[in-house]
């Protein structure tokens, strides 16, 4: 698809797939509209097929997978020991597999973690380099082309948030769904679209989108210090109520204690600049570093925008400086939008805060059952 008309490719990690396709103002408002489809065939499929996939999958992963009904699109991490986001997936099952959708070139390191955990498991998992991925902004359905398809739960609470509520978050209206087809009839889609009135939609438009929804992206709000608090991800991605898994003693601490070390901020940049802040740019307070922008875009109505990941203690009133003026491409000013408050608690009670059980002097009952 990178040899259309007009189009131009985007910067790596997304090199494979388009920037725009010529007009990238008429490309957000038509993936608003429900008539963009985006090329994210970037992304990678790894299947998970045997009797035993689902409860496998729930013993290792944060969210609880144990009981996933056919067609429930949910999210997953696999973290470290020591509760760090060492993958994410997009997950749905069909009934005879459980299809994961992971970011570019994580699949193999993903495959590998999955076959050291198999055990006796009866589980069979592998990639799918022959299948894509795209995406389009409708609320729910298939097509006919599609082989599986993930509607994206962001930001529904199912485990806890850290931010505001669910009716007033930005992303409200992101009904981004992830369609899983075969990688050789990715333009015979992509015409029939056309024909269907639809348009293409590149990299550009998708990501401006997704910023402004404050929608984390494991590739670029992820580092190898992270943990889901930081970046509000157990809104969607774990599961405060389920049996031991790996890292869960960090997201119960953290969930119970509060106060993140870090936290992710949306902010709004002056406009005054050419050049959109790289991600790792740093965001300064005082001339001193207290973060790094993970993510920029220039948004068709917003302006230019960006994630970022900064100190817990950071004034969210502060006005920031984004970039290195010493550089060569200068420095912006930046104000900062709350998606993680500097308090850090979680809306999780402490009756109902992981660990509620042993303050009361019994083990849970998913941990009991374990043994």
């Amino acid at each position: 698809m990178l040899l259309r008309r007009g189009v131009m490719a985007a910067p790596p990690p997304d090199d494979a797939v388009a920037s725009h396709y010529g007009n990238p103002v008429a490309e957000a408002r038509a993936l608003e509209s429900g008539r963009g489809l985006v090329d994210l065939s970037q992304l990678e499929v790894v299947t998970v097929s045997g009797a035993d996939r689902l409860t496998w999958l729930h013993s290792f992963t944060s969210q609880h997978l144990a009981a996933l009904r056919p067609g429930v699109s949910t999210e997953t991490h696999i973290l470290s020991p020591h509760g760090q986001v060492e993958h994410t997936a997009a997950v749905v099952d069909d009934g005879a597999r459980t299809w994961l959708v992971t970011d570019a070139g994580r699949s193999a390191a993903m495959l590998a973690f999955l076959d050291s955990m198999r055990f006796a498991a009866r589980v069979e998992v592998a990639a799918r380099p022959e299948l894509a991925v795209l995406g389009r902004a409708v609320a729910a359905g298939g097509e006919d082309w599609e082989v599986a398809g993930w509607q994206d739960p962001w930001p529904r609470t199912t485990g806890t948030r850290y931010g505001v509520a669910d009716d007033v978050h930005p992303g409200a209206g992101w009904t981004m769904r992830l369609s899983v087809v075969e990688r050789a009839a990715l333009d015979a889609v992509a015409d029939a679209w056309l024909a269907g009135g639809g348009a293409l939609v590149g990299m550009w438009a998708f990501e401006a989108a997704r910023i402004a929804a404050w929608r984390p992206r494991p590739d670029r709000e992820v580092d190898e210090k992270s943990i889901p608090h930081e970046l509000d991800w157990l809104r969607t991605a774990v599961h405060l109520e389920k049996g031991c898994y790996r890292g869960q003693e960090t997201i119960a601490r953290v969930v119970n204690l509060g106060r993140p070390p870090r936290r992710l901020v949306f902010l709004h940049l002056d406009g005054s600049a050419d050049e959109l802040p790289e991600p790792g740019a740093p965001v300064s307070l005082g001339g001193r570093e207290v973060g790094r922008v993970t993510s920029s875009a220039r948004h068709h109505e917003l302006g230019p925008v960006a994630l970022a990941v900064v100190k817990r203690s950071v004034d969210p009133a502060a006005t920031l400086t984004v970039g290195d003026p010493g550089d060569g491409t200068g420095a912006v000013a930046a104000s900062q939008e709350v998606i993680v408050p500097p308090e850090g608690a979680s809306t999780a009670t402490p009756a109902t805060r992981p660990g509620a059980e042993l303050r009361r002097g019994r083990m849970p009952g998913p941990a009991r059952d374990q043994g």
